[in-house]
């Protein structure tokens, strides 16, 4: 498993740009709510961390992890943003759901970072267990928020980077 490798939350404060002037979206599932949330504070303190305003961080909650690709592309219509990022939560079950939600939201999301000048952040976790999602949502291996954030502010600088 490639998080044994590498944890979550671990980076160098230093070599993220400075994002005081980022105006973010975050879409997040409801569904595994426990987990998604714990998400979402750690993308939200992390970006807050590094100058992203309180009033410039606007979160929509979508019902599942499904729905993020349709919220995501919503939030960019409508808001005026820098970066997307979705937030969400699959536990595979004893159904091939688990793997018609995963590969849809990676299909979507991949085709809206196609699409728009903004990048749009893959936060969803993927795993086989509630122990595992737990563990990769402020426990052993970190928080994915706190990486999708991470990775939202150097998309967002590389995007701006390439325009001057």
């Amino acid at each position: 498993m490639a998080t044994a490798y590498q944890h979550l939350s671990d980076y160098n404060f230093d070599s993220v740009p400075d994002a005081s002037s980022l105006r973010v979206g975050i879409v997040v599932s409801e569904w595994n709510q426990a987990i998604t949330e714990k998400l979402l504070e750690g993308a939200c303190n992390t970006l807050e961390r590094h100058g992203v305003s309180t009033g410039d961080i606007h979160v929509k909650r979508v019902s599942g992890s499904f729905e993020l690709t349709f919220g995501a592309r919503q939030l960019a219509e409508h808001r005026e943003l820098d970066v997307v990022i979705a937030l969400g939560c699959v536990i595979r079950g004893d159904t091939p759901h688990f793997d018609y939600v995963c590969s849809g939201v990676t299909q979507g999301l991949t085709s809206l970072n196609l699409q728009y000048d903004i990048p749009f952040i893959f936060g969803l976790l993927m795993t086989d267990t509630p122990r595992q999602a737990e563990e990769r949502a402020g426990g052993l291996y970190g928080n994915k928020g706190d990486e999708a954030a991470i990775t939202a502010i150097k998309m967002a600088d590389f995007v701006c980077g390439l325009k001057k």
